[in-house]
């Protein structure tokens, strides 16, 4: 039997490694989780880059032990806790190699007592993509210039509650949760299972150093519902599991499909509320125009409804005209009865409600037929195919490839590791590399061949005490 094992397999092996200490809400989590770690050691193929955002309701979750195994299997970890606005520019900024910042207690940032940090809200938000600068002003002498700062490099962040939506349009989202009676992992103890990720990781780079081309020519098929920002974010994901193969490309999609719909079931902003309360309102009338004060009324009705009490004072007509303003929405003169009244008109919320809301089951059906219906006044431009948000980024557009998603890889060049089972440390069942086993016959203050020659601890010392 061979000693070398494929990139499905070195994922496997990823996947069985974090899943002994991190409890996961789910498998698509843990899923997105393994996928995000090897998207890291790939960062010069993609045009954006995830963020991976643990977060939970209440401490010990897990939030702090996810960013701890993360460490030992992404490039050139940054644990950051606290850090400021400086401090992170300059690291994330460095000409050598990238880091990848893992940004713990991330509530204390942007938490209900935190300042709002604007600066570092800004270095998350724009190094999602490639080519993201901070443009600062550095004194040199008496003379004042201006440098750049490179933002674009991966980050996981954990934290209590939630985060601003800015920077959870831009992440894979993984609400953490603590173990159930019945869930076990392992104890994690850094001394004794740090060799073992630290070998996984050197594996994952010596996978990726001849990936990188292929992911930046990569297009993966989006699944259904998967679209614009959404797709952005999962779109390295998915070029990963198309090219590893096995089962990863379908996993992953399931994970997608899973972490996108949870992501969307969060609690709204108050604006999309006010939406909904008011779509809520004239579905349950016949008018076709309501009256402010009709509206006030109803909104302060609606069960578990947040406009009797907003910072201490209920909603009135002034606060209602300048959310709804925001959205393009004036309220008009009605005429009620005898008297005219002030008050809002469906026929003006309709497009809204279109653009913000989802749609109803009949109201999707409606629009797929639209859309499929004949269209005049289309604009063409010859040589160009129109595709949907669902199917973006399908053809290959570069060299001039023609072949529809990315490639699926069945034998990847081998990556010289073997799953087995070795001596852990006591209790565990954690695999040693074969390779190793080689390497010791060979030169035993090698870690691994892929590396540079270890200095000293052994082998043994490394791996077996």
């Amino acid at each position: 039997m061979s000693d070398e094992i494929t990139a499905a397999e070195l994922l496997a092996d990823v996947y069985e490694f974090t899943g002994k200490f991190i409890a996961y809400p789910s498998d698509e989590a843990h899923v997105a989780h393994v996928l995000w770690i090897v998207h890291t050691h790939l960062m010069e193929a993609w045009e954006s880059t995830p963020r991976l955002a643990f977060l939970s309701p209440e401490p010990a979750s897990g939030k702090t032990r996810a960013l701890e195994i993360s460490e030992l299997l992404v490039p050139n970890p940054v644990e950051a806790i606290n850090v400021t606005p400086a401090y992170l520019f300059r690291k994330v900024g460095a000409d050598n190699a990238k880091p990848t910042i893992l940004y713990d207690e991330i509530d204390t940032v942007f938490g209900p007592k935190a300042k709002e940090n604007e600066e570092i809200r800004g270095l998350l938000n724009a190094g999602h993509r490639r080519g993201a600068v901070a443009g600062r002003c550095v004194v040199h002498g008496k003379q004042v210039m201006t440098e750049e700062i490179s933002a674009y490099c991966a980050v996981a962040l954990a934290g209590l509650g939630w985060l601003p939506d800015t920077i959870l349009s831009r992440s894979v989202i993984i609400r953490m949760r603590r173990r159930g009676p019945g869930e076990k992992v392992m104890a994690y103890r850094r001394r004794v299972h740090a060799p073992f990720g630290q070998t996984l990781r050197e594996c994952l780079v010596a996978w990726a150093a001849g990936e990188v081309e292929a992911m930046a020519d990569a297009r993966p098929e989006m699944p259904p519902g998967i679209e614009d920002r959404d797709a952005d974010v999962w779109e390295p994901l998915l070029a990963i599991a198309d090219a590893v193969g096995g089962d990863w490309p379908v996993r992953a999609r399931g994970a997608a499909v899973a972490l996108v719909g949870a992501a969307r079931e969060i609690e709204p902003s108050l604006g999309i509320r006010l939406l909904t309360d008011l779509k809520t309102i004239f579905d349950s009338s016949t008018l076709t125009a309501i009256a402010t004060a009709t509206i006030l009324s109803r909104l302060v009705d609606l069960p578990e409804s947040p406009w009797g009490d907003l910072k201490g004072r209920q909603v009135n007509d002034r606060i209602l005209a300048r959310r709804l303003r925001q959205y393009g929405v004036k309220s008009k003169k009605l005429r009620v009865g005898d008297t005219t009244a002030m008050g809002y008109a469906r026929e003006d919320l309709a497009d809204v409600w279109l653009r913000y809301l989802p749609l109803s089951p009949t109201e999707a059906e409606q629009a797929e037929q639209a859309e499929q219906g004949p269209k005049n006044g289309d604009f063409s431009c010859p040589g160009y195919d129109h595709v949907p948000d669902s199917k973006r980024n399908t053809p290959s557009e570069r060299n001039g490839k023609s072949s529809i998603g990315s490639s699926i890889v069945p034998d990847v060049p081998d990556v010289p590791l073997v799953r087995g089972n070795g001596e852990g440390a006591p209790g565990d069942d954690l695999a040693i590399p074969a390779f190793l086993d080689r390497s010791r016959k060979q030169d035993p203050d090698r870690l691994c061949p892929l590396g540079p020659g270890g200095e000293g601890d052994s082998l043994e010392d490394l791996v077996l005490k």
